[in-house]
């Protein structure tokens, strides 16, 4: 399925817009001695006309055939480059933003480009069980390489102390992969999947 650039994208989320879309398909779990599982997932990334795409995932434990077995997990989120924002941008908290977009064209969007070609970004992912990542990285084509920058655990939250994500199309599929930190354990393989566009 061909990607099409959004005609109504603000112009610093065209490095991004490669995600833009619902994604499905399987993948595999396990975490020290957790035993290897298989999941499925489903993955939407949409965006709003604000300089960011929201960002939603939610997972289910399958059985050998494909067949759901019962809710794994779910995550949601902002993803946006990082930039320091200014009177065009909205918030902190419901603080409206000017009308035009902070960045109004591709060359603003150009002077962005980092040493190594790419863009840094920021994600915003939050979790079931009081857990809080925030995410830093880049974008360069389609790959990003992200590792935590913060976790904010609630006091009654699992271990869990940093990650890092790789997300990258590879004929025209959604490839992932997560490491973790968590539970006494050093940053180590937690699970990867690979997911098809769908209309």
């Amino acid at each position: 399925m061909p990607i099409e650039l959004p005609t109504d994208l603000t112009p610093e989320l065209v490095p991004l817009y490669w995600l833009i879309g619902r994604w499905e398909g399987v993948g595999v779990l396990g975490y020290g001695d957790i035993e290897q599982q298989q999941f499925a997932q489903e993955v939407n990334f949409t965006h709003n006309g604000l300089a960011y795409l929201e960002y939603s995932a939610q997972s289910w434990l399958i059985d050998d055939d494909g067949n759901k077995l019962r809710p794994l997990s779910w995550e949601s989120g902002a993803w946006q480059l990082d930039r320091e924002l200014n009177e065009s941008d909205g918030g902190p908290g419901l603080i409206p933003a000017e009308i035009v977009p902070a960045l109004k064209s591709a060359e603003e969007v150009e002077k962005l480009r980092n040493k190594d070609d790419g863009f840094d970004i920021i994600a915003n992912v939050v979790h079931p069980g009081g857990i809080c990542e925030l995410y830093v990285g880049q974008v360069k084509g389609p790959r990003i390489d992200l590792s935590t920058d913060a976790v904010m655990r609630a006091p009654g939250a699992k271990d869990y102390r940093a990650a890092t994500r790789l997300y990258g199309l590879v004929e025209g599929d959604l490839l992932w992969a997560w490491d973790i930190a968590a539970l006494g354990r050093s940053l180590e393989s937690h699970a990867s999947a690979r997911l098809k566009k769908t209309a």
